[in-house]
């Protein structure tokens, strides 16, 4: 069969010492829960979510070496699509099983929102037991690990809590299409975040969202600055100019910060480091994305 691009996770073209080294992972390299629960936990605790690409007025390119330029040698993250295209090419070259799945982000809203989270589905065989396991890598937010993917799951993880449930067996009454939804824990009870299709996806599927995301003036990232940076025991969260900090048991600090104190910020909560010329020319368009909500 010829190579088909579309396809093409790109693990080949991974440095995968530079990516354990930036993580700090020092594991077996091998494809056991042992060593996805490690891969994910610093994965999520090393790079912050961040959308200051299409900010800055660039497009967000999904390309092997641009994300480990972004995210290895530079210090910097993305939003999820460039999280778990980086993440899928360590799992591809580590030996996982796994497919990509796409979301939409819900936080709790009735009305239908588009598709434009990715996922992982990763399938584990420790000794002959088989599993599989729903990570989430670039949500801003954990899970610090993955989740097993089985029905009404609820795990806490360094007091995070998250739950897994199946919504439908038919989505829309299409025979063995299943729905599911993740949900987080907040101080008056559960919240969905996203619903997902188990239906894989591909590549080429997050090249076009992406583009979606990066581009459409109803993304809600094409308006503000939005970064957040999960640390396990914070969760920090910079909306506009809202910084936002909350723990796990649910309490939160929050205040705005002038314009003129976003690279310092970006670098001290967010470990980001902007060039000098972009940190010019995000602090110049501060004052005109003050104050927008997520759409």
């Amino acid at each position: 069969m010829d190579h088909d691009p579309g396809r093409d996770w790109q693990g080949g073209r991974l440095d995968l010492d530079a990516y354990l080294a930036r993580i700090g992972f020092e594991g077996e390299r091998t494809p056991t829960i042992a060593a996805l629960r490690a891969l994910q936990r610093g994965h999520v605790t090393t790079f912050p979510f961040e959308n200051l690409e299409i900010m800055l007025g660039r497009p967000v390119v999904l390309d092997m070496d641009h994300l480990q330029d972004k995210f290895l040698r530079g210090r910097r993250g993305g939003y999820c699509f460039e999280h778990a295209k980086l993440f899928a090419a360590v799992l591809e070259r580590l030996g996982f099983s796994f497919r990509a799945l796409i979301g939409r982000v819900t936080m709790g809203a009735d009305k239908l929102r588009p598709a434009t989270h990715a996922i992982l589905l990763v399938t584990t065989d420790d000794g002959g037991e088989r599993a599989r396991w729903v990570c989430d890598v670039g949500f801003g937010g954990g899970p610090l690990e993955p989740i097993p993917f089985v029905d009404g799951t609820e795990v806490f993880q360094d007091g995070w809590g998250f739950r897994l449930e199946q919504l439908t067996n038919a989505a829309e009454g299409l025979p063995g299409v299943q729905e599911w939804g993740l949900s987080q824990r907040e101080p008056d009870g559960w919240l969905q975040r996203h619903n997902f299709v188990v239906a894989p996806s591909y590549p080429l599927d997050f090249e076009v969202l992406s583009h979606f995301v990066s581009t459409h003036a109803h993304s809600p990232f094409t308006t503000r600055p939005y970064t957040q940076r999960f640390t396990g025991d914070r969760h920090h969260q910079l909306d506009g100019t809202t910084l936002t900090t909350t723990t796990p048991d649910g309490q939160r600090t929050q205040r705005e910060v002038a314009p003129e104190e976003l690279p310092d910020v970006l670098r001290d909560t967010f470990d980001i480091v902007l060039d000098p010329d972009d940190t010019d020319r995000l602090v110049s368009r501060a004052p005109r994305v003050q104050g927008v909500g997520i759409g």
